[in-house]
């Protein structure tokens, strides 16, 4: 949980970043944090199951 607290801060601190960077590395920034979370969610519940 402190993981997913931690990148979302990053994501606020970069917020105003994204807006002058160029598109193609937004999509790519935001296609890597889309797939960490994915990961943080699957391990998360494959977690809770056993």
């Amino acid at each position: 949980m402190l993981f997913l607290v931690a990148a979302l801060l990053l994501l606020g601190v970069l917020l105003g970043t994204v807006a002058h960077a160029p598109l193609a590395f937004t999509a790519v920034a935001a296609t890597v944090i889309a797939a960490w979370l994915a990961v943080f969610a699957a391990r998360e519940r494959h977690a809770r199951r056993h």
